[in-house]
Formats: C-alpha cells, sequence, structure tokens
C-alpha cells in the first residue's frame, strides 16, 4: 500500500464518456476539500467510446475490467486501491462527489461503512424515476431491512463509503448490480458499524445503463438466497404445520367443517403439504450449514444447533417418525387380519402413517446428508516425498 494514500475514490464506469471526465475532477476536488492525500480510480467496464482516455487525461488511474457488471466493475477497482478509506460513486454526475469530506470523516471515527441517504437528502428534478423513488427503491430497501434486520433508508445508493480493512470482512463476489445489497447485508451481518449521510441526487448525464426489471429481480433473487429464514423455513413451517394439523385432525375419519365434509381428497392435500413442508426445511437447513461451514456466514440459531445437535440427533428423530408410522400401519393391518382380511377402513389414518413413515426416511437420509455437508476435510500431507515415504 502507498503510505501517500489516505482516500480512493472508486468509479465504475461503461460508455461514460460525456461525464466521466467532469466527475473525476469533483472527485480530485473532493480529495482536496478532505485535507487528505488520494487517488482517484475509473474502472473502465469495457466502455466501447472514449471514456478511459477521458478519465485518465483528467488525473484518473484507469483500469480495465472485460466483464461487464457493476460488481465486477467494482471488484476490480477495489482490488487496485491503495487509500485507507475508499470512497465509491458513479460517472454519470449524478452523485456529489466533491462532497465527500463528511463520509471519510466518518470512518475516521470509526465507521466501517458510510451510505449515502437520497431519501433524507434531497432528490433534484427528475434525478429518479417514480416508478424507481416511489416503489422499486422502497420495495428493495424494505426486503432487505426485514430480511437481514438491516435499518437503512436508501440501501441502494451509489455514493458510499468503505474503510479498506473491513473489505476483508465483507468478502464481497457478487458481479452485478445486487453487490450493493451484498454490502449493506453482510455489513449488518457481520457485526461492522454503518451509518448514513444524506446527500443530494442529481439528473444524470448521457443515457441509463440500468434494467429497472431485470436489476430489480438480480436483487430480490440475491436476498432471497442468502436469506434462507424467508426463502426456506418461513414458508416450509407454514406448510408443515398447516399440514400436521390437519392431517391429525383427518386421521380419525371425515370432519364435518363450514357446511361440509372433509374427507380423504382433503386428507391428501395435507399430506403433500408435510411432505413438502419438511423438504423445504430440509433444503433450508442444508443451504445454512454449507454457509456455515464453508462460506463462514453466520446465524444465530444456526450457529446453536450446529453446536448442539449431531447426526444422532437427527437419526433418533427420523427412526422415531419412522416407527410411529409403521406402528400405525400395522395395527391398521392387525386389525384388518383379526376381521378375515374383508373390507379394509381407517383410508385417513394409513395414510396418517405412511406419511410419517416417509418423513422418518427423509429425516434419516437427510441427517446423513448434512453431516457430509458440514464435515471439514483436511488434505493430508503426500506420503511420498521423492520417491521415499514421507518422515
Amino acid at each position: 500500500m502507498s503510505s501517500s494514500v489516505q482516500i480512493s475514490v472508486v468509479i465504475p464506469c461503461l460508455n461514460e464518456e460525456e461525464a466521466v471526465g467532469a466527475v473525476v475532477d469533483q472527485a480530485w476536488e473532493g480529495i482536496r476539500r478532505s485535507g487528505r492525500p488520494g487517488e482517484v480510480i475509473v474502472v473502465d467496464n469495457d466502455s466501447t467510446d472514449g471514456s478511459g482516455d477521458v478519465a485518465a487525461k483528467h488525473g484518473a488511474t484507469v483500469v480495465r475490467e472485460a466483464r461487464r457488471g457493476y460488481g465486477s466493475a467494482y471488484l476490480a477497482g477495489l482490488a487496485n486501491a491503495n487509500g485507507e478509506y475508499i470512497v465509491m460513486g458513479d460517472a454519470d454526475q449524478t452523485y456529489p462527489i466533491d462532497e465527500l469530506a463528511p463520509f471519510v470523516d466518518r470512518l475516521e471515527q470509526g465507521d466501517d461503512l458510510v451510505l449515502g441517504s437520497r431519501f433524507k437528502g434531497k432528490i433534484h428534478g427528475d434525478a429518479m424515476p417514480w416508478l424507481n423513488r416511489r416503489i422499486g427503491n422502497p420495495i428493495l430497501t424494505g426486503l432487505l431491512n426485514l430480511f437481514f434486520g438491516v435499518k437503512v433508508s436508501d440501501a441502494h445508493c451509489g455514493m458510499r463509503a468503505v474503510r479498506r480493512d473491513a473489505l476483508r470482512v465483507l468478502d464481497l463476489h457478487s458481479t452485478g448490480m445486487e453487490f450493493a445489497s451484498e454490502m449493506v447485508f453482510k455489513a449488518y451481518r457481520r457485526g461492522l458499524r454503518v451509518s448514513e449521510i444524506p446527500i443530494d441526487y442529481f439528473p444524470r448525464t448521457g443515457e441509463s445503463k440500468l434494467n429497472r426489471f431485470g436489476d430489480a429481480w438480480r436483487h430480490v433473487r440475491f436476498m432471497l438466497v442468502y436469506s434462507p429464514s424467508w426463502l426456506y423455513f418461513t414458508p416450509g413451517a407454514i406448510l408443515l404445520l398447516l399440514g400436521l394439523v390437519g392431517a391429525l385432525i383427518l386421521a380419525a375419519g371425515p370432519v364435518f367443517v363450514f357446511g361440509r365434509t372433509w374427507e380423504i381428497h382433503t386428507m391428501l392435500a395435507c399430506i403433500a403439504a408435510v411432505l413438502v413442508g419438511a423438504q423445504v426445511i430440509q433444503l433450508g437447513i442444508f443451504a445454512r450449514a454449507y454457509a456455515l461451514v464453508h462460506l463462514n456466514e453466520h446465524d444465530p440459531l444456526v450457529d446453536r444447533f450446529h453446536a448442539r445437535v449431531r447426526l444422532e440427533h437427527g437419526l433418533l428423530l427420523g427412526f422415531g417418525l419412522l416407527v410411529a408410522g409403521l406402528a400405525i400401519v400395522g395395527a391398521i393391518f392387525g386389525s384388518w387380519a383379526a376381521n378375515g382380511f374383508g373390507r379394509l377402513g381407517h383410508v385417513e389414518a394409513t395414510a396418517l402413517g405412511f406419511t410419517l413413515f416417509g418423513l422418518g426416511v427423509q429425516v434419516v437420509l437427510g441427517s446423513f446428508f448434512l453431516s457430509l455437508l458440514t464435515m471439514r476435510w483436511t488434505p493430508v500431507r503426500s506420503l511420498v516425498t521423492n520417491g521415499r515415504p514421507a518422515a
């Protein structure tokens, strides 16, 4: 790291020839106002115009990144940044990069990530379309706050600042627009200090590169993948609970409710809910266990279970369900045999017994797979060195 650089301003750029020169000038002005030495890095994200040349003429260090994508550009820029404090902003003149000093001051005072907030500041003119301002951004920010316990007003603001040493903790990987969400939720999940600063937001210069619906879906998809509670556990638990309650009530026979008789058809729907719900929950457990062991993504609930629950616990539960199912089916078979193998009744109870049996098999096999999934492999030193057994 260069000891003469405290601030690195990183600017992703895709065909912003018209605006990037002015943005680089604003970045230099912001560094000057902060009273700290710095550098300006423009990541030319495979532009087909002269964006890179313009940025270089205005004194920026130009990094070429052929893989297109908002996250790809930032990953390349962050890898080349030398400053202790890294300020991020777009190349389209929408953000007041020349007012970066308060962001750096917050980092110097101990914050790890500082976000700009357009909604707490001022959005000028038609800088943000009505659909984005009233629906898109509030919904995406609300989902991020809900799924991950985040408390921010503008999770997708493109002007933000981060401490260099916090980047190792964040361990960012996203290559698309979801990069912004990843940075925010990982900061909260990993206990970093996050704050917001109100900023102005101006109409962009040049044509927008955003795909309104495509980029929104990328954010939602990313949040769901990293939030198993909402993707797996919540819907799985609802299905499992409703299915079990319904199956247990109907196991004794048809039930008359709401003026109708509910019979085997409803029982089959309950069985489907039980099996699907259990499978969805199991997939969520697999996902969180893998993230914990192999990606170092911690979750308090999963951490507690990982420390206390072993393969044997899952086997006990699975075999218990399996035996209960077999006991119900066995009792029905015994009653049928005692009556001379005549008409076989107890349809709903039979369905319940086989459902418990199926659940038991699922839990037993899932427990073995979970044990394999959470196993940490340690490379074994080669037993042969230079043709001789290793000492």
